[in-house]
């Protein structure tokens, strides 16, 4: 099963201590994602990254019930979606600082708001059903169900959202308009921000990988995953990296293309799963 337990509430709005308490109680699926679990951190600099799902109780569900946007005395409230959580946040600069070595970044989506995403192709929510269980954190038999069902979420529209995710982070990398780097220390250094390229050639590995058999393998397998180091370590230069990065798209865009991936998810296989979920979570904590 694992733990359930969350850093406490903060002045963020998907922070409050009620939003920890749904979490908490409700959650079936908790992993490590981001670099820990890709292998591509270098030398202990990055942080670590978990993503959850947890189930809503029912005033949330079939009501219209509310949770406060952040901690202490404050009228605005939001619909519950998640928990977030960034344990930076508790040193002196709170919100505006920047995650490091040691600190510890989780969200808990509710299973409604992830399954949206997922059954849209979302790479990042995706990666929670790969993940091997030396980096799961929690999970019970509806975590278990879902995973073992992880091949009815493999569509097209994943097809179109790893591309949109590479192109994203590519144009971050090269500084293109309207891109932000948090970064500038990277691109001084190498002249790329070299953490963007490196995300920009993951997607490209693992939206291959998850078109062509329906898994994503974690960590990322050799030989790719020694070249997403070196791109991380700023090792490969810039024509390089962009050269591979085109080679991606153009692998993704033919998987978009092939008769042998679905058009759709299994819209209908979710729906119950959530359904069936949610009822009998509730029947346990009336």
């Amino acid at each position: 099963m694992g733990d359930r337990t969350l850093p406490a509430g903060f002045d963020h709005p998907h922070a409050s201590e009620e939003a920890r308490r749904i979490a908490e109680q409700g959650t079936v699926l908790r992993v490590q994602v981001g670099s820990g679990v890709h292998g591509t951190s270098v030398d202990g600099q990055d942080d670590r990254d978990e993503m959850g799902i947890c189930l809503e109780p029912p005033e949330h569900v079939t009501g219209v019930a509310r949770v406060p946007a952040g901690v202490g005395e404050r009228k605005a409230s939001i619909p519950f979606e998640q928990y977030q959580r960034h344990t930076v946040w508790d040193r002196p600069g709170g919100l505006a600082n920047r995650s490091g070595a040691g600190d510890l970044d989780v969200v808990v989506y509710s299973a409604r708001k992830w399954a949206r995403l997922a059954l849209g192709g979302n790479p990042t929510v995706l990666l929670l059903l790969f993940v091997p269980d030396s980096d799961v954190v929690h999970r019970d038999e509806v975590g278990v169900e879902l995973v073992d069902n992880a091949h009815r979420f493999v569509s097209r529209l994943a097809a179109d959202r790893f591309l949109g995710y590479l192109s994203a982070q590519r144009s971050a990398m090269t500084g293109e308009s309207g891109a932000h780097t948090n970064r500038p220390e990277l691109v001084a250094e190498h002249g790329y921000d070299t953490k963007f390229a490196m995300h920009a050639l993951r997607l490209g590995v693992q939206g291959t990988e998850l078109l062509t058999t329906g898994r994503i393998s974690l960590p990322v397998p050799e030989p790719d995953l020694a070249y997403l180091r070196a791109v991380r370590r700023g090792e490969v230069p810039l024509g390089d990296v962009l050269a591979s990065i085109d080679d991606a798209e153009r692998r993704l865009i033919g998987l978009r293309e092939s008769t042998a991936v679905p058009d759709e998810p299994d819209r209908a296989w979710v729906d119950a799963w959530l359904h069936r979920s949610h009822l009998a979570f509730w029947s346990q904590h009336r």
